[in-house]
């Protein structure tokens, strides 16, 4: 029996997804334009390929039994005539690439993937399809594989002005200056990094500057958080695993490190692992090989590893906690990031990008702080740093009337408490604790001096060079320097 034909003004798509919700939210999208007929499965997508005559195919790549690029390949064989796209939430789009020319591929969309695109995108392959029918077009598209890489080439371009270093906004003499070089310098060398510092400091974006501004910018940037998930998870997060490796893995997984191969992979929180997953670690650093969980061969990959930790790793270390060996491995080229707390002179440029950012998110027009306000931001502690900075400034948007500067009377109590209940809230490292009550001692000896030099260093015990280094260390401001 011949597949029929349905008519409608768009013709029949064909959309498959194991999750409903992916389904429905493909069927609102098509609904007004095309026939639109969901599967659920491979079997339930045969069965409408068998009875109806399908114009375009939307298949999502993770499926239960076998990939979306599997699944074409074999529709491919029976029924050709199909346009064929494949829609995956996968970082990198270089595992589709490779089976385009086996399945036919039209093209490729990444998850999340825009209403008003994804549709444009279904007119131009029903457009090809009746092209090819009428004997316009030749049955299957030869660009398939240009196209995918072209357009992970644009979404990456996208993404390397999202992270660029100027996002990491500082004063010129703010102490997260020598950390921006730092990462400008790693940029330029295929080498691990290892970024230090609390939580909440820019950890994560100045990994992404990083990788953005190298040699394989244009190639996946994954994030796997190390603290998050029990060792056995995390292995199958990263190495990947086969079907049946241990409870739950009803499929094939591809791990993280695959899926940046030729790119870059950022471990967070590193300093958070086992000893047994450290192990597995290190293999896969010096000999450039992972094992999927259940896999007799190794893998070959090719990614740059820069790793992340708040704890003191060199205390870790020495404590026996965290393998030597896979320290300097992973620390070829560390990076610290100092606390807000060290970095007071950011303070109003910060708060004033975060409101811009608050601003847009949630439709207002408040134009900035009033001098009191960015007062206090400059004399608390900023246990939680930048995140703790974003919180507040976007607590107290949602608590102002009109679009007036933020006044103090919005803070928080934390906010309003000031410097004096700083110190005792300090959190991290003992390093980190000592460099926050330094700040504060010597933040608050030039205020008492009207900012001079000589009369703070004297007050402190130091000597005016002293005091001057740990100025500039800090991003303190200080006034005059004469006694």
């Amino acid at each position: 029996m011949e597949p029929r034909e349905r008519e409608s003004s768009g013709g029949l798509v064909l959309v498959v997804d194991d999750e409903r919700r992916s389904l429905e939210s493909l069927r609102r999208v098509l609904s007004d334009e095309f026939d639109v007929v969901c599967a659920e499965s491979a079997i339930e997508a045969e069965a409408v390929l068998s009875g109806d005559l399908v114009q375009v195919i939307l298949c999502d790549q993770r499926m239960p039994a076998e990939n979306g690029v599997d699944f074409l390949k074999r529709v491919r064989s029976r029924w050709p005539e199909p346009v064929r796209i494949v829609i995956s939430g996968y970082a990198d789009a270089e595992d589709i690439i490779t089976g385009v020319n086996d399945a036919g591929i039209y093209h490729y969309v990444a998850k999340p993937w825009n209403p008003d695109r994804l549709l444009e995108l279904v007119r131009d392959a029903a457009q090809l399809y009746r092209l090819q029918k009428d004997g316009i077009a030749p049955l299957e598209t030869k660009s398939g594989a240009v196209r995918l890489r072209e357009d992970a080439g644009r979404r990456r371009q996208a993404e390397r002005g999202l992270y660029e270093f100027s996002r990491l906004v500082h004063a010129p003499q703010s102490a997260l200056r020598h950390a921006v070089e730092l990462g400008r310098r790693a940029a330029q060398y295929d080498i691990s990094v290892l970024i230090t510092g609390e939580s909440g400091t820019g950890k994560e974006l100045l990994a992404r500057a990083i990788h953005h501004g190298s040699a394989r910018g244009e190639k996946a940037f994954v994030v796997e958080n190390c603290g998050a998930l029990p060792d056995e998870l995390l292995e199958s997060e990263l190495f990947g695993c086969k079907k049946g490796a241990f409870t739950g893995a009803y499929q094939d997984r591809i791990g993280l490190f695959e899926v940046a191969d030729g790119g870059a992979i950022f471990l967070d929180e590193i300093g958070e692992t086992s000893p047994s997953f450290q192990v597995k670690l290190l293999r896969v650093l010096q000999e450039g090989e992972i094992r999927p969980l259940g896999a007799q061969r190794p893998r070959r990959v090719d990614a740059r590893v820069i790793a992340a930790t708040n704890r003191d790793i060199e205390q870790e270390v020495a404590a026996g906690r965290f393998r030597r060996d896979l320290y300097y491995r992973l620390a070829a080229f560390p990076v610290h990031m100092p606390p807000l707390a060290a970095r007071r002179c950011d303070i109003p440029l910060i708060a004033q990008h975060i409101l811009d950012s608050v601003n847009k998110t949630f439709g207002r027009a408040v134009p900035g702080f009033e001098p009191e306000t960015l007062r206090l931001m400059e004399a608390y502690g900023w246990p939680g740093n930048i995140r703790e900075l974003h919180n507040e400034i976007q607590r107290m948007v949602t608590l102002c009337d009109g679009d007036a500067p933020l006044g103090p009377h919005l803070a928080s109590a934390a906010l309003l408490g000031g410097t004096q209940a700083a110190p005792k809230e300090y959190g991290g490292t003992l390093r980190n604790r000592v460099e926050r009550l330094e700040s504060e001692m010597i933040s608050d000896a030039l205020r008492r001096q009207s900012g001079n030099i000589s009369r703070a260093a004297e007050a402190l015990g130091l000597s005016r060079v002293g005091l001057r280094a740990k100025i500039a260390r800090y991003g303190l401001a200080a006034g005059d320097d004469n006694g």
